[in-house]
């Protein structure tokens, strides 16, 4: 199994969502996080004042995917996801040893 953790625009949450949901994913987790890449930010004006933003609101979404799916599933957030700007964000693929349901104890290979 693969851990796919991607960090997206606030506003393409939906659509990666809806992107998941079409290729039957049965489960996310959604994340409210703030950071920065390439992008280092940006100037923002409030009261007349300018000021530096540094750590801009994201997205982290975590998805649980078969061996067999996770390139599908990347494909899928990356699509959903892509404006073509800077600040779009990143997708990772960690590798998962084991999974155990909470409520039964059973493991999931």
């Amino acid at each position: 199994m693969k851990l796919i953790k991607a960090i997206v625009r606030p506003n393409r949450v939906d659509d990666v969502r809806e992107a998941l949901e079409k290729m039957n994913i049965p489960g996310m987790t959604v994340t409210e996080v703030r950071g920065h890449g390439r992008q280092k930010g940006h100037t923002a004006v409030y009261r007349g004042k300018e000021y530096n933003v540094t750590l801009l609101p994201k997205i982290e979404i975590e998805v649980v995917a078969q061996d067999n799916l996770a390139d599908d599933v990347v494909r899928a957030i990356v699509n959903a996801a892509k404006t073509g700007e800077i600040g779009d964000g990143r997708v990772f693929v960690l590798p998962v040893e084991q999974s155990y349901n909470i409520r039964t104890g059973e493991s999931d290979a």
